[in-house]
């Protein structure tokens, strides 16, 4: 019977670069060392990203908030222009509404004027919410009267069924009830049948 020799990972992992570790050696003295260890520039400097700008006091400013998510970024995620722009890093769409918002409020717009601007420049399909006038009540009454309306057919239905089932538990009941009433005759005949048995 042959002795087994039991192998752990770690010895096998160190044994794996104890025998690499002179090619390793012998490879590296061959290089040419008389060069300096500058660093090398990127083929395309873009390929890292976009450079981030400072940060502002109007990042994080309650009031700016307030209008970027009233807003669509129209970059097609369907976000507001807040969560895009704290979220999605690699958007270019919400950073400049962000920038535009930002000029409107420093050249002295309110909120509403800022609102108006960006729905004169891309629709109201860049407000989160539509206005509330015209046919856009119908939007936020509709949904309220078909819930309402669906409501109360269930209701209806189900005390339809309630009754119906009812009535039919009720004519059951009372079918069973005269099935078991013997006739004169049965009771007669009944009363003859154990007489016999007995």
């Amino acid at each position: 019977m042959q002795d087994s020799v039991i192998v752990t990972r770690r010895a096998a992992v160190g044994a794996a670069f104890a025998a690499l570790l002179p090619i390793s050696i012998r490879a590296g003295q061959g290089q040419d060392t008389t060069q300096s260890a500058a660093p090398e520039r990127l083929p395309y400097p873009g390929m890292v990203g976009a450079a981030k700008e400072r940060i502002t006091d109007y990042e994080n400013d309650p009031f700016i908030i307030g209008i970027e998510e009233r807003l669509r970024c129209t970059c097609g995620c369907n976000l507001d222009v807040y969560t895009c722009r704290t979220t999605d890093f690699t958007c270019g769409t919400s950073p400049e509404m962000h920038r535009q918002v930002v000029r409107l409020i420093e050249s002295g717009s309110t909120e509403q004027e800022v609102i108006d601007a960006f729905v004169a420049q891309h629709g109201e399909l860049v407000l989160m919410a539509p206005k509330k006038e015209g046919f856009n009540i119908v939007g936020y009454v509709l949904p309220g009267i078909a819930i309402t309306a669906v409501g109360a057919l269930m209701l209806w239905v189900l005390s339809r069924k309630n009754s119906v089932t009812a009535a039919e538990a009720q004519a059951a009941g009372s079918a069973s009830i005269a099935d078991t009433e013997m006739s004169a005759d049965d009771a007669a005949r009944l009363e003859a049948e154990l007489a016999d048995l007995e």
